[in-house]
């Protein structure tokens, strides 16, 4: 039999993710917010840089696939990712 290597993947949500910090999309619990980030290019494996967070902390700003976008928390919140 041949030998496995474990592999960890740290999972977080979007919204959880530092500005500064670029992770890869991994999956989305939200279907209705799956298809609008798909559209723009925002797909599984897609590597997303969180460029800031609002004073108080709602909404965030990202970059991906060529676009800045604006995000709700509770829209990065549907959004799991892959450190890298």
């Amino acid at each position: 039999m041949g030998k496995h290597k474990a592999t960890f993947v740290s999972m977080k949500r979007l919204s959880e993710i530092k500005p500064g910090k670029t992770v890869k999309v991994y999956s989305f619990e939200s279907n209705d917010l799956f298809l609008k980030l798909m559209e723009m290019g925002c797909l599984p494996g897609e590597h997303i840089k969180v460029e800031q967070v609002a004073p108080l902390g709602d909404p965030i700003s990202i970059s991906v696939a060529g676009y800045s976008l604006s995000l709700r928390l509770n829209e990065a919140r549907t959004i799991f990712v892959e450190e890298l």
